[in-house]
């Protein structure tokens, strides 16, 4: 007899054919592993915790596990706990007996009972306050809840998927989040890469997204010149998916002309090519075009350190000066204070200032060759397997591959 892990392999539908059912676009490999992911713990009943910055496009997922799960036929329902009060939370999800509270004119089921038999969808989970995650990790741990008002035990069979945009375990640290939770809820963790770690995804949603307006508001479909592409490349897209589609739809609705070039798409995005921290940066970095937020910031360091050593020089230009001219205060016969200068002649400086100096004006390693050393050892720690050094470093494969094949790191 085959394994049913084997018979499910056969019968589970491709990737493709889920990112067609459910409106999912993309090649990145992150993205089709996420998926992949999906479909192999659909079947279990399994926890899962999905996280990435927002609009990513987390809301897709647990719909995708629901309906290839044997739940598929049960209820789905899809929460938002940053989005009810924490007066009411309790209530919305467990229920609550009549007479509870001011307003509680009947019995109300919460969607945990409503949901029994199916799945539940907890959305920014991490928003919910200490009390109600308690009542939540109950239910986790035994399929236990007690209404509000009520002292009656109550049973669910409810699969449980949370999603979150914020780091939990930096949550957990502050006291905002409670640890037990946190592994009950990741028991398979799902990581989606935000838009600007997936390069070549980006302008097939922007003509995705161009077409579907093109529709909506019946007009000819916008196209981007080669210019205006790589600035779609170029900007960091802090909100992801969900901002390409609406500077995508204001493009549509807005221009007359249906050939977009560079310098009409950048009115719709922040002139820094990042998005991020424009400000902090100098004016000869403010027009450098940055590949990753990554970047950025060692511009930034680099930039402070620079700042530092020439601050450290001349504090001890100052310190030479002082020590060279110092005045000398005597008393006349009338009392009264004359300065006189005394000079004084420079001494040898210990070895170990002299090294600091030396130091303060070392040469300043270009932000290329920091970046070429930073995925040479990546490479050597994981023996050359890209994958790895990848995740390692934080940047798509694909990433990866143009910056070794850029560097001679072959």
């Amino acid at each position: 007899m085959l394994a049913l892990k084997t018979i499910y392999k056969m019968i589970r539908p491709d990737i493709q054919q889920v990112k067609q059912r459910f409106g999912i676009i993309g090649n990145d490999p992150s993205l089709n592993r996420s998926i992949d992911i999906a479909l192999q713990i659909a079947p279990t009943d399994l926890s899962v915790l999905i996280t990435g910055e927002s609009g990513v496009g987390k809301e897709s997922f647990p719909q995708i596990i629901h309906q290839n799960s044997q739940r598929k036929h049960g209820q789905y329902i899809a929460v938002n706990c940053g989005a009810i009060p924490e007066g009411t939370i309790d209530s919305e999800l467990f229920g609550h007996e009549k007479g509870s509270f001011t307003g509680a004119l009947s019995d109300r089921k919460g969607y945990f009972e409503v949901v029994d038999g199916g799945t539940i969808f907890l959305d920014e989970v991490g928003e919910l306050p200490l009390p109600t995650q308690a009542r939540l990790l109950r239910v986790l741990e035994s399929g236990e809840f007690i209404r509000v008002g009520s002292s009656k035990v109550q049973k669910t069979n409810a699969r449980v998927i949370a999603a979150t945009n914020i780091n939990l375990t930096k949550a957990i640290q502050e006291g905002k989040f409670r640890e037990d939770l946190y592994y009950r809820l990741n028991t398979v963790p799902i990581q989606l890469s935000p838009l600007r770690e997936r390069d070549d995804d980006i302008y097939l949603l922007f003509r995705k997204f161009a077409n579907d307006f093109a529709e909506k508001y019946r007009m000819p479909i916008i196209r981007l010149n080669d210019e205006a592409k790589e600035a779609l490349l170029h900007y960091r897209w802090p909100g992801n998916i969900r901002e390409l589609k609406n500077v995508t739809e204001r493009v549509s609705v807005i221009e007359t002309k249906r050939e977009i070039d560079a310098e009409t798409i950048r009115t719709y995005i922040p002139e820094t090519s990042a998005g991020l921290l424009p400000a902090l940066l100098s004016k000869e970095d403010a027009g450098k075009s940055f590949n990753s937020e990554r970047e950025i910031l060692y511009q930034l360091l680099f930039d402070m350190r620079n700042d530092v050593n020439d601050l450290k020089k001349l504090v001890r230009e100052i310190m030479n000066e002082k020590d060279e001219i110092q005045p000398s205060a005597a008393y006349n016969e009338q009392t009264s204070i004359v300065l006189q200068p005394v000079i004084k002649t420079a001494q040898p400086r210990p070895s170990q200032p002299i090294q600091e100096a030396a130091e303060d004006v070392e040469e300043t390693l270009s932000l290329e060759e920091v970046e070429r050393e930073m995925i040479r050892k990546a490479l050597e720690r994981h023996n050359g397997k890209r994958k790895n050094a990848a995740r390692d470093l934080k940047i798509s494969e694909r990433t990866l591959y143009r910056k070794i094949k850029d560097y001679n790191l072959e």
